[in-house]
C-alpha cells in the first residue's frame, strides 16, 4: 500500500486575498480555481516546483469556521516550507512583504525563520543542512 500526503485545509477569509499571498508573496502555483457555487471555490495552491501537498484554500462560512481563521493549530508553527536557497527565497518574500517573526537563525540541522501569513499562521521556511 502506498500513501501520501496531496491536500491540506487551509480557512481563509477571502478567496483572492489568500491567492494573492500565496501566489504573489510566496510564489505557490494556482494549481486549480474553479467556481463551485456563487460563494464557493475549489482553489488548490502549492509550492512552486514542489513536490508535496497542497493548501485547498477555503473561505470560512460559518463562525465556527471564522473563529479558526489563522489559528488552526493552536498558535504553533503549523506549517514548514522547504526552499534549496534560504538567502534567495528569505530576500525575496521580504521584497514582497512577508512578515517575519524573527531574524534568521542556524541550528543544528539547517537556517530556518518564522513568518506568518496575513491571517496569522504561522510557517518555518527553513533549508536544511548539507548531511
Amino acid at each position: 500500500m502506498s500513501q501520501s500526503l496531496f491536500l491540506v485545509t487551509l480557512i481563509v477569509d477571502d478567496y483572492d486575498r489568500a491567492k494573492d499571498f500565496y501566489c504573489g508573496a510566496l510564489g505557490f502555483d494556482c494549481v486549480q480555481d474553479d467556481a463551485q457555487s456563487p460563494d464557493n471555490r475549489w482553489l488548490v495552491v502549492k509550492p512552486d516546483g514542489g513536490d508535496g501537498a497542497a493548501f485547498l484554500l477555503a473561505k470560512a462560512d460559518t463562525e465556527e469556521q471564522k473563529a479558526a481563521i489563522g489559528n488552526q493549530t493552536g498558535g504553533r508553527v503549523g506549517f514548514f516550507l522547504k526552499t534549496d536557497d534560504f538567502a534567495r527565497d528569505h530576500a525575496s518574500m521580504l521584497a514582497k512583504g512577508v512578515r517575519f517573526l524573527e531574524e534568521p537563525r542556524h541550528e543544528i540541522y539547517g537556517t530556518v525563520a518564522v513568518f506568518s501569513d496575513p491571517y496569522g499562521n504561522t510557517f518555518d521556511l527553513i533549508q536544511h543542512a548539507a548531511a
